[in-house]
């Protein structure tokens, strides 16, 4: 069964319950809990540094290993990337399983997520509980694998420790029940005159 064939079988008053109490948690500058177009993961305001702050910390991760930001607008983009190659378009609207693309010069974001080469990770999602939470918040959020660092990724919410789910500040609801097989995203590198690397096929 797909992610949306799961989805149109859930309740949507629960759907929307979820949606309004992340979006309190991100406004205040907390941490979720949530599944994503890939695995089940860990989410808050991209913009805020004390709220990225609080994911490294509960990952137990250094800072100097960034995360990667979700969007669903892709017209919102250059908001946050000095210099997008026409390819990286190409690439985002192509692309028929979810993919991650690393860019040079990423701005307008927690200092926490970008590299030291001031390059970021960043994904389009259309993956309906994602999708119109980022939509709704207008903004792009974190997305992480909640997961200690260095330990497994959870496939699904069953996988994620307690620890993790204690530290966050909202569990979604959403999509604890799926057993549809996931798996972390594809990765590419992307240079400002077009030219990329595979990191993760």
């Amino acid at each position: 069964m797909s992610k949306s064939d799961f989805a149109d079988r859930v309740d949507t008053s629960l759907f929307r319950d979820d949606i309004k109490k992340c979006l309190e948690v991100l406004n205040n500058g907390g941490v979720i809990l949530y599944p994503t177009d890939t695995i089940w993961g860990l989410g808050c305001d991209a913009s805020n540094e004390e709220a990225v702050k609080k994911v490294f910390d509960i990952k137990r991760r250094i800072d100097s290993k960034s995360m990667l930001v979700l969007m669903e607008n892709i017209n919102l983009l250059e908001r946050y990337v000095n210099k997008v190659p026409d390819v990286a378009y190409d690439l985002i609207e192509l692309t028929d399983k979810p993919l991650t693309i690393i860019y040079s010069g990423a701005k307008n974001l927690a200092s926490g997520l970008i590299a030291h080469d001031g390059s970021v990770g960043i994904r389009f999602t259309s993956e309906p509980f994602t999708s119109q939470l980022i939509q709704r918040f207008r903004k792009p959020i974190v997305s992480t694998s909640a997961n200690i660092s260095g330990m497994r990724s959870p496939a699904n919410f069953d996988e994620v420790e307690g620890e993790i789910i204690d530290a966050v500040d909202y569990t979604v609801t959403y999509r604890q029940t799926d057993k549809t097989p996931a798996s972390p995203s594809s990765i590419i590198k992307l240079g400002e005159t077009g030219e990329f690397k595979v990191i993760r096929k």
